[in-house]
């Protein structure tokens, strides 16, 4: 059936052919003069060009018909968003060639008015299905968060923006697990996005050989686990991603400049790309050394030393929150609990640092 049709298609189009061009074609040769009157008639061109077709199509039906076949059963296996948006990639693009056509049927010059929009047609139409094709995961979560953003801005009481809504995770913020409580207490509003390729990368973290690895892997994903299930949070799954990008994080830079959205992440490193880029970033060891008890030069701690510092002779110790304070001449006192003073305070995003000496130094002195 399929190839009578390609041979119908190609008799139509030797028939059509034949009527226009080939009565002009006996004129430039000159050869109406020697011929009878009904050869040079237009019907029988139409007949000559359906001859000449229909004896050409033995050539080429059969590779026609297996290559319509083979792109019918692509079509068919591939999924319907694929062929949608590949679908409507081709409109647009076909409706930017008309567009660009129209003042082209003006000119005078026959190449330029009749040969070149067939290309823009041909071109712009393979472009546009392109495009459709591969950014359709992209423009789908993009639809779908954009949705999201618009009924969380709806649901404002006072109906004023609510500001960037989208806080997108990156995998250091995931393992370490205090965004989890963050979200619990209600301090962290909008939409949790969680890219395809941050799964992809804590899945792979959580089958490494490394056991090390391997628990924190399982740690991120048990933490996703819990923002889902168990979290008064909106959580979404972008499913695109960008391909000709390597590194996750320059993804997530990417996403976030693509969404207008905030990067939360505890990685003193992405911290510092995302400024430098100018995309939002909140960092969470920014909020914990926030929210820690202010220090201040010349007060008094009690620490126990617990190890060597770097430098000669310095002690080192831990408040129960966790930050470091280097003793100076604390050598002498690893493992025992002593009075401090504090000297200095060193704060950045990677963390706080403490300076102090011990307080029978000072009264020595």
């Amino acid at each position: 059936m399929m190839k009578r049709l390609i041979q119908l298609f190609f008799i139509i189009l030797g028939g059509t052919l034949g009527f226009v061009y080939i009565p002009m074609i006996i004129m430039l040769l000159n050869f109406g003069n020697n011929m009878p009157a009904w050869l040079q008639s237009p019907y029988t061109g139409a007949v000559l060009g359906c001859i000449i077709f229909f004896l050409l199509t033995y050539w080429f039906v059969d590779s026609a018909v297996s290559a319509i076949k083979r792109a019918e059963e692509k079509i068919i296996k591939a999924p319907v968003t694929d062929v949608l948006f590949g679908t409507i990639g081709l409109v647009f693009g076909l409706i930017v060639a008309f567009l660009i056509q129209i003042p082209l049927r003006y000119l005078n010059i026959y190449v330029i008015s009749t040969v070149l929009p067939l290309f823009v047609y041909i071109f712009l139409g393979y472009f546009g299905f392109q495009v459709g094709f591969k950014k359709r995961d992209e423009l789908i979560n993009l639809f779908h968060i954009s949705a999201r953003v618009k009924d969380k801005k709806k649901d404002n009481e006072d109906g004023q923006s609510s500001g960037k809504m989208l806080k997108i995770l990156d995998t250091s913020v995931i393992i370490d697990g205090r965004i989890a409580d963050i979200c619990q207490t209600g301090f962290l509003e909008g939409i949790l996005v969680i890219p395809r390729f941050v799964l992809e990368e804590l899945q792979h973290i959580a089958d490494s050989s490394d056991a090390l690895k391997r628990n924190r892997g399982r740690r991120g994903l048990d933490i996703l686990n819990r923002i889902q299930k168990e979290l008064p949070v909106k959580v979404d799954i972008y499913e695109g991603d960008f391909e000709e990008v390597a590194e996750v994080d320059s993804k997530l830079v990417k996403l976030a400049k693509a969404v207008s959205g905030i990067v939360v992440t505890n990685d003193f490193n992405l911290n510092k790309v995302c400024e430098l880029q100018g995309v939002d970033v909140l960092n969470i060891n920014d909020l914990a050394n926030a929210v820690k008890p202010v220090v201040l030069p010349g007060e008094e701690l009690k620490v126990q030393v617990i190890k060597d510092g770097k430098e000669q002779n310095q002690g080192v110790g831990y408040l129960d929150d966790g930050t470091m304070i280097v003793v100076e001449e604390g050598h002498r006192y690893i493992s025992k609990t002593i009075d401090v003073i504090v000297t200095s305070v060193l704060q950045t995003s990677a963390g706080r640092m403490i300076f102090a000496k011990p307080k029978l130094m000072e009264q020595a002195l």
